[in-house]
């Protein structure tokens, strides 16, 4: 690659030997290509097709890795339109669905000893294993969808994906010296892409942090601060803690929280009463394990009712942008008793959900309510406690298109209430 042409030797690559969701990748060079199209349609054409294929539903593949140098200069490129989306591509190329790392953040240590492991066990050994989760298996329900995966289980499948994901991760991580220049880019869209992309490599938080530290003294945009801050707190930076309690600490309007360690004001005119940057406190200092009072308080309303984002500034990425599913998240993640009225935010904010949107939430509300799944079903609805039943009567009221979803009875089953509609209100008493 140079820099007059960001795609140079992108048809080097023999993209027919590689693998994709369809098969061979040999389409997505002429895709790459058109990401710098002047026709927005097009460019929109080209970006749907590589979430479909290099990266489909979460999952990516072999031919994922070998694009991303190609839009990490593309990224890096000024005149490439739409760079942010790019970017945000390139997230989800390392990460797939970003819900599945939250709230927690990427567990990199974790998940290379993972795929070590996947890539050591031979398949009997392996098949032996699924047979033995099959049997654990609580109730019929839950033992025909674990016979559905042991049955569909493919080892070799397995070994690939487990490797191409990993290459994929590594390979935009590679890229974190381009996401840390694109935080001083003009676009506020592109910092922001930019700020909520670098928080998943902790293995580079001592390069990352500095530059979203500093990136928070000089940003005038809400939604790009907000990014930055869930950003380091997903990166463990403690030292963080004492100017994110500032920013929570900001009341609406104030012009005192600090943007820096060592000065305030002109911060503070720019975002210091932002309830998205108060929000985004809240979540990064819950990761960084300071749950004071003021955190859960944030995060409850914000459960109940999340914070406005911009209209006409670039998203708050994190869950899809799904705030209220991310504080509960948050809450329900927290070591300790959680406040009754904390735990009622939650409910009331699942009460606010239907469909996809209530899948994070019924999760969250269950954990709070329930404790971790059971292995065994609860007793009679009249020996819950008080904020269980009501949890279930909740539950038991969601309309009848979130009823529809497998995702959302597959969460119950895992907390051994009955999956289907009627039978919980039965459970519950209600008619």
């Amino acid at each position: 690659m140079n820099d007059h042409d960001p795609l140079a030797g992108l048809d080097e690559i023999d993209w027919a030997a590689l693998a994709h969701a369809y098969g061979p990748a040999e389409d997505v060079p002429a895709q790459v290509r058109e990401l710098t199209s002047a026709d927005p349609a097009e460019r929109a054409t080209a970006l749907h097709h590589l979430y479909g294929n290099i990266f489909h539903q979460g999952s990516r593949y072999e031919a994922a890795a070998h694009a991303v140098p190609f839009l990490l200069a593309l990224a890096a490129h000024p005149p490439t339109p739409d760079r942010d989306e790019v970017v945000h591509l390139l997230a989800a190329l390392a990460i797939g669905l970003d819900e599945s790392h939250l709230p927690a953040g990427v567990d990199a240590a974790g998940w290379r000893a993972q795929v070590a492991a996947v890539l050591a066990v031979d398949e009997a050994e392996r098949l032996r294993e699924l047979d033995a989760w099959v049997a654990e298996a609580r109730g019929e329900s839950e033992r025909r969808v674990r016979e559905m995966r042991r049955d569909a289980y493919d080892h070799a499948r397995s070994r690939r994906f487990a490797r191409a994901e990993l290459d994929a991760y590594d390979a935009v991580r590679a890229g974190t010296p381009v996401f840390r220049a694109l935080l001083a880019d003009p676009d506020p869209a592109v910092r922001a892409a930019a700020a909520y992309t670098l928080g998943w490599f902790p293995e580079n938080a001592a390069e990352c942090a500095p530059a979203l530290r500093a990136l928070l003294g000089a940003e005038d945009d809400a939604s790009v601060t907000a990014n930055a801050i869930v950003s380091l707190g997903l990166l463990g930076d403690t030292g963080s803690v004492p100017r994110l309690r500032r920013y929570l600490d900001a009341a609406p309007g104030s012009d005192t929280a600090p943007g820096s360690d060592t000065a305030s004001g002109s911060d503070a005119a720019r975002d210091g009463g932002s309830g998205l940057v108060r929000w985004a406190a809240a979540v990064a200092l819950a990761r960084l394990g300071a749950t004071e009072a003021g955190v859960i308080a944030e995060l409850a309303a914000a459960s109940a009712e999340p914070p406005a984002v911009p209209e006409d500034g670039p998203p708050v990425a994190f869950m899809d942008g799904d705030l209220r599913a991310y504080s509960s998240a948050c809450l329900a993640e927290l070591d300790g008793e959680i406040p009754r009225e904390a735990v009622d935010a939650v409910l009331d904010g699942l009460s606010r959900t239907s469909e996809i949107a209530s899948f994070g939430m019924a999760a969250a509300a269950l954990r709070l309510t329930f404790g971790p799944p059971p292995p065994e079903p609860p007793g009679p609805y009249e020996t819950l406690p008080e904020d269980a039943q009501r949890a279930v009567r909740v539950l038991a009221g969601m309309s009848e298109p979130t009823w529809q979803w497998v995702n959302f009875t597959e969460i119950l089953t895992a907390w051994s209430l009955p999956s289907e509609r009627d039978a919980l209100r039965g459970y519950a008493g209600l008619r």
